[in-house]
């Protein structure tokens, strides 16, 4: 799968705020099996990027092409079957259930196209640290337990990219490397592509391309 931007903006951005984007305006390509790097200060636009590349938001201007499709076409079809089988992500707002167990938000993406059995989930639960809040709310974890609760869930679906909206924003350095490691390996084993958008360059993430929105 590829995606392709061209001549994309923010429809609601100054000119001048988007001037010197590597992105915005651009003709883009990514590919899957490669690792992008998306840099973006607060205001210039990155979670709104990963939403329009989701579906979520078409207040911008050019298109975003996948595999040639022009997504502005797609039907409600169109985008279920993308984000059941071709695109999963991990939200900045995290978008969790409160009054569900980490294990029950994890299972609604299961549940909806499965690409691990519940064993697996559970050792990558294990391997984050976790384990011990699949039975409890979420509404009573903490923000970096919900982050991983997150990250668990959106690898249990096929996909060709994941799309990570500041996934490590509140966890200590030993949990973004552990959080990072499990995202690269799952990529790794399905070749599939990583677009990574956060504030400043991820030390222990190694990118094929950094942009600079």
């Amino acid at each position: 799968m590829n995606i392709v931007l061209k001549q994309v903006y923010p429809s609601f951005l100054d000119k001048e705020l988007i001037s010197h984007s590597q992105i915005w305006t651009k003709e883009v390509c990514f590919s899957a099996s490669e690792n992008i790097q998306i840099v973006a200060p607060s205001g210039s636009g990155k979670t709104s990027l990963i939403h329009f590349l989701y579906g979520l938001r078409n207040d911008y201007e050019g298109n975003i092409f996948f595999d040639e499709k022009n997504i502005k076409d797609f039907s409600p079809e169109d985008w279920a079957y993308y984000r059941q089988e071709k695109i999963s992500i991990m939200f900045q707002d995290l978008r969790l259930f409160p009054q569900l167990n980490g294990a029950e938000n994890i299972e609604i993406k299961r549940a909806l196209q499965p690409f691990h059995n519940a064993g697996e989930m559970i050792l990558m639960a294990k391997d984050l640290g976790i384990q011990n809040k699949l039975q409890q709310k979420t509404e009573t974890c903490s923000y970096g337990e919900k982050q991983r609760i997150a990250t668990v869930r959106a690898l249990q679906q096929p996909f060709d990219f994941l799309f990570l909206d500041e996934p490590f924003s509140h966890l200590d350095e030993m949990n973004r490397q552990k959080s990072m490691q499990l995202l690269q390996e799952e990529a790794n084993r399905r070749k599939a592509g990583l677009i990574l958008a956060d504030l400043k360059p991820i030390e222990f993430f190694k990118p094929h391309r950094t942009l600079y929105l």
